[in-house]
């Protein structure tokens, strides 16, 4: 993984920081690092404006979206502590990179940083107290895994607080990864956009989830050095696996891949972000993958994407339904131009029948979920409660078409699929054995006009609450 960056905001920030900072520096035990650059004593106030959050493209601060996120903290008035965390230092130059630029920074009281190098650091009492009493957490570059080995910590717990109370987070190149709710931890190595595509399952793709999930940036996998480092292929890959998997509510997931050189995705505490300095993409993949195995290249049409340029937004609490351009992947190549493309304009709702997710109870025809609006192709979803529990959904079918079903299984269940006819009858169905094993199928209409017909997931073993997602597409 790249090392920390080491900028400077100016040559001139750099000598008011240390004309002006009061530095201390403190080995709080053997692996934790502390320095401090400031005053000496936090701030105390009742009350804060945030959240806000900095997702980076690289390392280093970004001036104008830190700026950014402490005016909207503070409201305008008075200061903040910020803590960064890192869990390496800089082979050279300046040990607090990021502090020496943030504590140059109008209505910054205080920069600390930590440097952890321990999973165990996670549970040091001094780092947590810091940690409560800052109002933003700055995740460094470096290793994002290291940053993964601190979920269920204490500290992680301390960072969530910070928010809670109106601070804000963000971070850089690993920082800007472990800031989202599906984290490429990179624990097994990093991986190149052709490796993810040819498999992905490579062994170097790997995830972490249920750390940090901030409020309006649900189902999200953040990358960065996104455009220098040609990461749009591997970000496909990773969404295509989060959608299978079972790793995003409601069989979409969404990327975040921001440029380095200055690159800066601000989010508001109104889930409205603005992009400064360098492009970033945000990426959907709104249904289940074609083909996603392991050894198996990958192939997922459509990815709807959207290139935001400094100063435009996109409202992540309200995420839009149009403005995107689309790319595929077929047998792990991906469409030219991925970085460039002319936006859809006649794209509709985004909703418009892409998901139908399942409404208990469904356990019988007469109670069945209606599907017949679902687009092609389009998702159907939902969960086996129970080992007796039975889904129900209604399709149409003109004559001459056929509706090819392709369903992700999670490994808590065995779950099996059947085709129906509109009397109940079992006209085709998937019954692979095993927990996790997908299943799939396929039906043509050879009558005359329209028929109904039910998609129907019956629990084999096992139930749990992690989703199924099955692909229908119509032809």
């Amino acid at each position: 993984m790249p090392l920390r960056s080491l900028r400077f905001t100016s040559a001139a920030v750099g000598l008011a920081a240390i004309a002006t900072a009061l530095m201390v520096h403190q080995p709080a035990h053997a692996a934790a690092d502390r320095i401090r650059l400031g005053n000496t004593a936090d701030v105390t106030r009742a009350s804060w404006n945030g959240p806000a959050f900095t997702m980076n493209g690289a390392g280093g601060i970004v001036a104008a979206s830190m700026t950014r996120a402490v005016d909207d903290i503070r409201g305008g008035t008075g200061t903040l502590d910020v803590v960064v965390l890192a869990g390496s230092s800089p082979t050279s130059g300046s040990k607090t990179p990021e502090c020496d630029a943030i504590t140059g920074l109008t209505g910054v009281n205080s920069c600390t940083t930590w440097t952890l190098t321990t999973a165990g650091d996670g549970n040091n009492s001094q780092v947590n107290t810091d940690v409560r009493n800052a109002e933003f957490v700055y995740f460094a570059g470096g290793d994002q895994c290291r940053y993964a080995a601190w979920k269920g910590t204490a500290l992680e717990a301390s960072v969530e607080s910070v928010v809670a109370k109106g601070g804000g987070s963000g971070g850089g190149s690993a920082g800007h990864h472990i800031n989202s709710p599906i984290v490429y931890d990179a624990c097994n190595g990093s991986v190149t956009s052709a490796e993810a595509l040819a498999n992905p399952y490579d062994r170097y793709i790997s995830f972490t989830t249920g750390m940090f999930e901030w409020a309006h940036y649900g189902a999200v996998v953040n990358d960065s050095h996104f455009v220098t480092r040609d990461r749009m292929g591997r970000t496909m890959s990773f969404l295509a696996r989060a959608v299978k998997d079972g790793l995003a509510p409601g069989g979409a997931a969404w990327g975040v891949g921001v440029e380095e050189g200055g690159g800066s995705l601000f989010l508001d505490r109104n889930g409205t972000a603005t992009q400064y300095g360098k492009d970033a993409y945000v990426v959907l993949a709104d249904h289940q993958p074609e083909q996603a195995l392991d050894r198996k290249p990958l192939t997922y049409s459509n990815f709807k994407i959207w290139r935001l340029t400094p100063g435009s937004t996109f409202d992540f609490k309200n995420r839009p339904t149009c403005g995107y351009y689309l790319r595929s992947v077929t047998n792990g190549v991906a469409d030219p131009n991925l970085y460039n493309g002319t936006p859809v304009t006649d794209c509709g709702s985004q909703s418009g029948g892409a998901t139908v997710a399942e409404s208990e109870p469904n356990d019988t025809r007469d109670t069945a979920d209606d599907a017949t609006a679902l687009t092609s192709p389009g998702t159907v979803t939902g969960n086996m409660k129970s080992t007796s529990d039975r889904d129900y959904f209604t399709l149409n079918l003109s004559s001459g078409q056929t509706a090819s079903v392709n369903c992700a299984v999670p490994s808590a269940y065995d779950a099996d699929l059947y085709w129906l006819d509109v009397n109940g009858s079992t006209l085709t169905r998937s019954v692979n054995d095993g927990a996790g094993t997908d299943e799939s199928l396929s039906f043509t209409r050879t009558g005359s006009g329209t028929g109904t017909y039910y998609l129907d997931l019956e629990a084999y073993s096992g139930s749990g609450t992690a989703a199924y997602n099955c692909t229908v597409t119509k032809s």
